[in-house]
Order: C-alpha cells, then sequence, then structure tokens
C-alpha cells in the first residue's frame, strides 16, 4: 500500500488578479534543499526529486480537508486545468485559479491570503526513494531523492515546516514508514561493520 506523507511549509502564498485568470493564488509548495527538524530526524527534498513525479492528478484543497469540494485542479498539468504546475530548479511553483463568484470557499480562502491570515502551503505525497546521513546518530538527516507522486496540495492555516512533524494525516503510518526506511539503513551499516571486522580478523591471522 502506498503511504502518503504531508509536510507544511511557510513560504509566500499570493492572492492575485489579473484579466485572464480572475483572482488566483501562487506560490511554492515545494522546495528543494531546504533542511527541516521534523523531530526524530532532519530532512531535505534533494534537487531533482521532482524529475520523475506523478503529477497526473493533483487537487487543490484547504487544510488538507478532503471532504470539501476541491477549489482547484491540476489533470494532466494541461491549459485547460485549473491549477498550473511548474517544476524549477528550486522544487515546484503553482498557480490556483479560483471561482470567487461561485464558491463561497473559494471566495474566503482569496480574501483570507490576501489578508495575510493564511501564509503558508503543504502537499501530500509519497516517495520513491530516500537515503539516510548518519543513520545510527540520535537525529539523522533523510533525504527525498525522489518524489513518487503529488496527491494534493493545500492552503495551510498552520504551516509551521519547521516545528510540524508529519501532521494529522495518518501519522503512524508515515512515521512507521520512515523509521522501517532508517532501521533498514541501520541494519546495513551494521552489516557492513560486521564484515569489516571479519575482514579484519581474517587479515591478522594470515
Amino acid at each position: 500500500m502506498e503511504t502518503m506523507e504531508i509536510r507544511n511549509l511557510e513560504f509566500e502564498v499570493r492572492a492575485e488578479q489579473n484579466e485572464e485568470h480572475g483572482h488566483f493564488l501562487s506560490g511554492r509548495p515545494i522546495v528543494y534543499g531546504q533542511r527541516t527538524d521534523l523531530g526524530p530526524w532532519d530532512e531535505v527534498i534533494e534537487w531533482g526529486a521532482l524529475d520523475t513525479t506523478d503529477l497526473r492528478d493533483v487537487r487543490f484543497l484547504v487544510n488538507h480537508n478532503t471532504d470539501m469540494i476541491p477549489l482547484a485542479r491540476s489533470r494532466n498539468n494541461t491549459e485547460h486545468s485549473t491549477m498550473q504546475m511548474v517544476v524549477d530548479d528550486e522544487g515546484m511553483l503553482i498557480r490556483v485559479d479560483l471561482d470567487t463568484e461561485n464558491n463561497t470557499d473559494a471566495r474566503n480562502l482569496y480574501s483570507a491570503v490576501g489578508r495575510g491570515d493564511i501564509t503558508g502551503m503543504s502537499f501530500m505525497f509519497s516517495v520513491d526513494s530516500d537515503s539516510w546521513d548518519d543513520a545510527d546518530s540520535e537525529h539523522p538527516l533523510r533525504r527525498i531523492r525522489s518524489i513518487r507522486r503529488v496527491l494534493e496540495v493545500s492552503a495551510v492555516t498552520f504551516p509551521a515546516y519547521a516545528q510540524t512533524s508529519i501532521q494529522t494525516r495518518g501519522l503512524s503510518d508515515a512515521l512507521d514508514s520512515a523509521k522501517e526506511s532508517l532501521e533498514s539503513e541501520r541494519a546495513r551499516l551494521r552489516d557492513i561493520e560486521r564484515r569489516k571486522k571479519k575482514i579484519k580478523i581474517l587479515t591478522e591471522v594470515l
């Protein structure tokens, strides 16, 4: 079963308006190279982690509320999608076209972002490849090298990325998944150490 994780980010989200897109939001929900303390470990999303990511169907919500009607959606990121995503050298940029005329939730969100009441974004994703630095330490570093899929992006009320662990989305599942990855790396390191000791003993005997 695919394990989804959530990361919140204190990063500028802007409420804008023009003739082509009407009322829209823009911002960057995914940032490369930003080291963040998630409690049990630090984490960084490596440059290029989005190169092969499945972005075929991504919704835009508020606070990851999957019970609400999506405020926008990107389907194959076509020009007709109400959410546009651009992967660049820094991570991912998005533009969300909001139907503020017919959708009360969209109007409320646009107002909240414009007033500065909502200042962050978040994304729900699954990991395809990661690695660990200092896995035997009390506070290792997890490097997310490849993101398998982005399922959803949200505007969030509490975007404190640095203070937020893996949020309320099924905390135990994502923690367990990451812990399994960490324990696997630690087991690999222990095996390497055992092999080194064995080689050393054989070398001394010979």
